[in-house]
């Protein structure tokens, strides 16, 4: 076990001795954190100024990636999936939650309330009154947060490549909004979205060798699908005149950066046409 890894347990067990939980603490009525700064955008916040009115008051929560603590003020920057913003703390402020503020980490999860401000720098900052740890990181992130570089370790560990390099969250962000206006184009064009059977008795649609499984309760040897077409295929001689599937299919061949044995196909089907 690493040096960092055992001081880091340390800390959560001191947290856990104040009375507050390293893990499973509820917090609701966030705020984005790109939504606070576009807020920001639209109040006239002088360098060195806290704003007292109830529209610059802010919940908000995230990772920490950068932790600056300099006596009896803590300025962490923290990120979420919008972006980051830097959250300051005050010992007078926030009371009996100081000595837990004291013991964050890098990459650990945080949230608190609090009202927008500038540093005497300018920096725009949200100036915590509540602040709860809502998850204890017990591994180190990437080095500095420059980001996760090695190819091979990113493929492997997905969840560190997302919080470490923003460029691979945006992907799936993309991805996500390009699968829903496709869905919603085919719905609006009289497209029925189904549901075909992943394991199939007679693999079929694509010339690819699958991946086999054996169903124990019925005793028969079963496939992993390569391809929806057939059962598509099906919904077209049962009456479903306009049909599409995002299919999750399998095909048991060789891997390369251009193809995964596990991949989405979106395939649809019209009568008539």
């Amino acid at each position: 076990m690493s040096d960092q890894i055992s001081d880091r347990k340390v800390k959560r067990d001191k947290i856990r001795a104040l009375g507050s939980d390293p893990y499973g603490e509820r917090f609701t009525g966030l705020r984005h954190h790109a939504d606070i700064r576009a807020a920001a955008e639209k109040l006239n916040i002088e360098p060195g100024q806290i704003l007292e009115q109830r529209d610059a008051e802010f919940s908000a929560a995230g990772r920490v990636v950068l932790y600056r603590d300099i006596g009896s003020l803590i300025f962490m920057t923290v990120r979420d999936l919008s972006g980051d913003l830097q959250y300051g703390i005050s010992k007078k402020m926030i009371g009996q939650a100081w000595p837990v503020a004291k013991l964050i980490d890098l990459g650990d999860v945080v949230g608190g309330q609090g009202k927008l401000g500038r540093t005497k720098t300018g920096e725009l900052t949200l100036w915590l009154s509540d602040f709860k740890l809502l998850s204890k990181a017990v591994r180190p992130p990437p080095e500095k947060w420059h980001g996760l570089t090695d190819v091979e370790l990113r493929y492997r560990k997905r969840y560190v490549d997302l919080f470490a390099n923003p460029e691979s969250r945006e992907i799936f962000v993309k991805r996500s909004r390009i699968i829903d206006y496709a869905r919603k184009v085919l719905q609006q064009r009289g497209f029925i979205e189904v549901e075909t059977p992943v394991l199939q008795p007679i693999y079929g649609g694509a010339a690819a060798r699958p991946f086999r499984t054996h169903h124990n309760t019925l005793d028969l040897d079963l496939y992993l699908r390569i391809s929806p077409e057939l059962y598509l295929k099906r919904c077209l001689v049962g009456g479903l005149e306009r049909v599409f599937e995002l299919a999750r299919c399998f095909r048991n061949e060789g891997i390369s950066p251009r193809h995964n044995p596990e991949f989405t196909m979106l395939e649809l089907y019209q009568a008539y046409g």
